[in-house]
């Protein structure tokens, strides 16, 4: 009864309660990231503890990623069936438990478990997903802002509490930063429980900015029966995007967008500073200055996206963060050094996002943006879990993570050609 309650008195005040939805969507979306970011400041203490290598800790890294991917495509499903309240409340228990529990390991398995298994498939029910849903349902104006602050959110919550982590580790240990993020989890859990609904009739609204004549049409009107979704609609979506080149181009752009960010940098930053002999804390302060940055380009790439080709911001994107990552492992690891790259990769680090989106929205109508989104967000997370993978293997075989930047950064310059190649085709907007 509390929702109902304090939207009507938000409403008496000139507030709507979409602000309120969208307020718990940007907390969950922000504590998942984090939780999702923070194993990467425990590559070398994990390893010092437990005498495990880092290719063994990096396969539950990467398992988290590929179930974070694999799951999209079906988290719309999971909420169609059973209610946004409840999926986004499963997956921060799920998520908050695997932190809590994670204390308590002892064997790799274990850690499999936790953070490959429980933390991937919770993080993995929400994703992008979630603030595609919310910005839809409750917003009829502002979505692309709404989305783009989501979706800002989710990068930036990976990088932005690392400082602090790995502040806490150096003072504390390993484990200290787990039962601060799992309360947080629960709480926001809580929250979610206590005032998230799944529509704005649930709590007697039209969504945020609705024309309220169209409204009062739209309630007249004969009810149009809802398209059923099963758990073969991804597949069948799947099945009918797969046959056209522009697909696997922007699933082969996206596996190498998650190759060159969160698989790479995001996991295994700080251990690459920490060969070149810079402390956790600082390094980790890059990767939260990587994630300002990024909430600001992840924004204004959202307002390029409407105004300019969308290809040549992809490959814009692309090639710069190529060339950046080339030069990493020729650079002097001085703070200066590493904030300059900060800033220059940072800006475009989820950039790739909106003209993605946009250039999916073009090819294959807004009827099935969803599910086609998500399966090539999934590309993204599986290039990531490759490179979770293999940097860890690189860094055990090779003794340096040098060769992972090349290879990323390579394949960057290649989703700059990739990006160019898309054939751009405007479609005509689905019938409601």
């Amino acid at each position: 009864m509390l929702a109902p309650a304090l939207s009507r008195r938000m409403t008496h005040q000139g507030l709507h309660f979409s602000w309120v939805i969208a307020g718990l969507t940007f907390l969950t979306m922000l504590f998942m990231s984090a939780a999702l970011g923070l194993p990467g400041a425990m590559l070398q203490p994990l390893a010092k503890e437990f005498g495990w290598s880092t290719s063994q800790i990096s396969s539950a890294l990467a398992l988290r990623f590929a179930l974070f991917g694999l799951m999209g495509p079906f988290a719309a499903v999971l909420m169609e069936r059973f209610g946004v309240r409840a999926v986004v409340a499963t997956a921060l228990s799920l998520v908050g438990g695997g932190m809590l529990l994670a204390g308590l390991v002892t064997q790799l398995w274990q850690l499999v478990l936790l953070w490959g298994v429980m933390l991937g498939v919770g993080s993995g029910m929400t994703a992008l997903v979630l603030g595609a849903v919310v910005s839809n349902r409750w917003f009829a104006t502002r979505r692309g802002l709404i989305m783009g602050i989501l979706t800002a959110s989710a990068a930036t919550g990976q990088l932005i509490c690392l400082p602090v982590a790995a502040w806490m580790i150096e003072q504390w240990g390993w484990r200290s930063p787990l039962l601060p993020l799992a309360v947080l989890c629960l709480a926001v859990m809580a929250l979610v429980l206590l005032f998230m609904r799944d529509r704005p009739s649930d709590v007697g609204l039209a969504p945020y900015g609705a024309d309220p004549a169209a409204v009062a049409a739209a309630a007249t009107a004969p009810a149009v029966p809802a398209a059923q979704v099963t758990w073969r609609t991804p597949f069948v979506a799947l099945r009918e995007a797969s046959v056209q080149p522009t697909f696997w181009l922007l699933f082969g752009t996206f596996f190498i967008c998650g190759l060159s960010t969160n698989g790479l940098v995001q996991t295994h930053f700080i251990s690459l500073c920490g060969d070149y002999g810079l402390a956790a804390v600082p390094a980790a302060s890059v990767l939260a200055m990587m994630g300002m940055f990024d909430f600001i380009g992840t924004i204004a790439s959202g307002w390029l996206s409407d105004r300019y080709d969308a290809r040549k911001l992809l490959c814009w994107y692309y090639a710069l963060r190529g060339l950046s990552l080339m030069w990493l492992p020729n650079a002097e690891f001085t703070l200066y050094g590493l904030s300059l790259f900060a800033v220059f990769y940072g800006l475009d680090w989820i950039a790739t996002v909106p003209p993605t989106v946009r250039l999916t929205a073009e090819r294959f109508g807004a009827a099935k943006v969803g599910m086609v989104f998500g399966w090539i967000f999934a590309g993204h997370q599986i290039g990531a879990a490759v490179a979770a993978y293999g940097a860890g293997l690189s860094r055990s075989l090779l003794l340096s993570y040098a060769p992972a930047l090349y290879v990323a950064g390579a394949a960057c310059l290649l989703a700059a050609v990739m990006a160019m190649v898309i054939r751009r085709k405007s479609v005509s907007p689905a019938s409601p």
